[in-house]
């Protein structure tokens, strides 16, 4: 350890699309939207994460809002650069003499290029990280869940993000086959704004998309204790009038099967990929998924009728990412390997 060690802070970071969570010192510190609001004639930072969530769909011709990542990649560079810079902030590190160096992990999806790593890794820095690793989703998701990614024993991982769903089958500390498909969270929000215009004539936001999604979201038209019916706030499209119209779960299930589908036909072609000895040990240990696309209600129910394995949900899927970086970062030495 170096005369300076004690200057060195390490922080993982699982950037999303839809939310950046950041571990330090085994502990969520942030937990927040990945999402910035500028004003757009000075090009100011006004709000980061939950407070530029609020102004989203809700501003006026000075402000715009603007998502970093799309598809689980940094779509514009500059913002990103500023969210990081701001969420790191957030921490509140208690050394105020010396401003840390950054150490960082950051997950990311395993399909994307070499070119867009290089943009994560030039964002981190930029943001102040002096070193930055890179981890793929499905490993810190593995890790995150409990799994010893060492064993020689196959385990099949499924990430379901807001940019991007990651299948991956691992052994051995390293990951056997992927497949990476930019069909997630929000690909449901947009397919609950097409169903309203279409099925009751109404416009919706990003924003209640995502409400409908989380209070009456559903994989399947029957499911065991179906959410109560949800009011939708919109404007009529015949007559520019707010309205509200009401919501159940059979409705959402019928808006959300063409993309669940996609995402079905992924695994399946997965599962075809992946060698015999592993397919064997997949049937015993069955299929983890995690990330906030598992909790969509019977999604579940829906994969293991599709495969007929058992399909177990993460305890807590909205970080199993983060947790998971957090582990191999504070066990660097091991996981080395893992971590570029």
């Amino acid at each position: 350890m170096g005369l300076f060690s004690f200057l060195t802070k390490d922080v993982a970071i699982d950037l999303g699309t839809a939310n950046t969570v950041i571990i330090y010192n085994d502990k969520v510190v942030v937990d927040e939207p990945s999402i910035v609001a500028i004003e757009r004639n000075t090009g100011k930072i006004i709000a980061v994460g939950k407070k530029a969530m609020m102004m989203h769909g809700k501003t006026h011709e000075n402000i715009k809002t603007i998502r970093p990542l799309r598809d689980g990649v940094i779509a514009d560079f500059q913002s990103a650069e500023y969210m990081i810079r701001e969420m790191i902030k957030m921490i509140g590190f208690k050394n105020t003499i010396f401003s840390p160096a950054l150490k960082m992990v950051i997950c990311i999806p395993s399909g994307i290029t070499e070119v867009e790593e290089r943009a994560v890794k030039d964002s981190a820095e930029q943001a102040g990280a002096k070193e930055v690793r890179l981890i793929h989703e499905p490993m810190a998701a593995a890790i995150g869940i409990g799994i010893d990614i060492l064993e020689p024993t196959g385990n099949m991982i499924i990430d379901l993000g807001g940019g991007t769903s990651e299948i991956a089958v691992i052994a051995l500390g390293g990951i056997v086959n992927n497949k990476s498909i930019r069909i997630a969270g929000d690909d449901f929000n947009s397919d609950i704004e097409e169903y309203m215009r279409k099925q009751h004539n109404i416009y919706i936001g990003e924003r209640t998309a995502e409400r409908i999604k989380i209070e009456v979201g559903a994989a399947m038209t029957e499911i065991d204790n179906p959410p109560d019916d949800y009011a939708v706030h919109g404007r009529d499209m015949l007559t520019g009038i707010p309205k509200e119209i009401v919501v159940n779960y059979a409705e959402i299930a019928h808006a959300l099967d063409k993309s669940i589908s996609k995402i079905e036909a992924a695994i399946l072609n997965a599962l075809e990929m992946t060698p015999p000895e592993l397919s064997a040990d997949i049937y015993r240990t069955g299929i983890y998924i995690a990330g906030g696309g598992s909790l969509l209600r019977g999604l579940d129910k829906r994969i293991h009728l599709k495969t007929k394995l058992p399909v177990h949900v993460a305890e807590d899927p909205l970080r199993a990412v983060a947790r998971g970086t957090g582990i191999a970062l504070k066990n660097f030495d091991k996981f080395t390997f893992l971590i570029k």
